[in-house]
């Protein structure tokens, strides 16, 4: 069983969890993901690593509320565990000196990206931080962020937080007014935020790296749950990623693949707060 050190709302619907597994905490690399459950009889599901303490033992993860299995870890509290903490998984991210390095994160990939930029700044470069959310309220770790930053920029849809009003499209403008052009890229968070910020570094010919954390069971490519198209080529986000280059994911397959189990996860969602729906009547 791996204890609770923490666990606390940062944002609405955006938790973190802080969990005793040193062994993890020992090997973690930026990149990296875990599998947890939340429950003994419960789902397996993979949470990228938002940050860990080798020294302390820790490691941290930060997840929106999207089914059952979230739903139940959100409502664990310090001094609970869990029954399942499985990794580090995946590929570390290739980390170097790029020269300027942009870390683009919405909703839980806010969290996730700060291992990378902090591991991006200690191979000095100058690293860029772009956060978007819907709303001002919706951001959090700015201060952590800009300990391992030089600048941060804001993108919020209704234009609450100090900095740029709307999506992550006018990412290619915004990249165009730096004073120096961007050598590398990385975004993480919802497809959607992927896909789009991919496609602005495209026509700037900025290699992008995304974090594909797909459906997954097993995590180790026993499955083949998390296959994607990359290019002209089918991967498995568990071992050969969690992170490719984010031009040549399909992402039109990816997007349909993700559908595949909405209907199995509202019933489950529904069941789990002891509503009844049509389905289970």
């Amino acid at each position: 069983m791996f204890e609770i050190i923490e666990s606390y709302m940062l944002a609405p619907n955006v938790h973190m969890l802080k969990v005793a597994a040193a062994d993890i905490a020992r090997e973690a690399q930026p990149g990296q993901f875990i599998i947890v459950r939340a429950e003994e009889e419960g789902e397996r599901i993979p949470l990228s690593l938002s940050d860990w303490d080798a020294e302390e033992g820790t490691v941290t993860m930060i997840f929106v509320v999207v089914g059952r299995t979230t739903n139940t870890l959100s409502q664990l509290k310090a001094g609970m565990s869990l029954p399942t903490v499985a990794g580090p998984l995946g590929n570390p991210l290739e980390i170097k000196h790029f020269g300027t390095a942009l870390c683009l994160g919405g909703c839980y990939g806010i969290g996730s990206i700060y291992p990378i930029a902090r591991a991006l700044k200690a191979h000095d470069n100058k690293v860029i931080i772009a956060i978007e959310a819907k709303s001002s309220f919706l951001l959090y770790w700015e201060e952590k962020l800009a300990s391992v930053s030089d600048q941060i920029i804001r993108i919020t849809r209704d234009g609450s937080a100090v900095g740029y009003r709307g999506h992550v499209d006018q990412m290619t403008d915004i990249m165009r007014s730096f004073d120096e052009p961007v050598d590398w890229m990385v975004a993480n968070g919802c497809n959607m935020l992927m896909m789009k910020g991919a496609h602005a570094s495209l026509p700037l010919g900025i290699p992008t790296q995304v974090c594909l954390n797909t459906i997954m069971i097993d995590g180790t490519g026993m499955c083949g749950v998390c296959r994607v198209t990359i290019g002209d080529d089918t991967k498995f986000a568990c071992v050969d990623g969690p992170y490719f280059d984010g031009h040549q994911v399909n992402w039109d397959e990816l997007f349909q693949r993700r559908k595949m189990y909405i209907r199995e996860e509202v019933i489950s969602m529904r069941s789990s707060r002891g509503e009844r729906s049509m389905e289970l009547c």
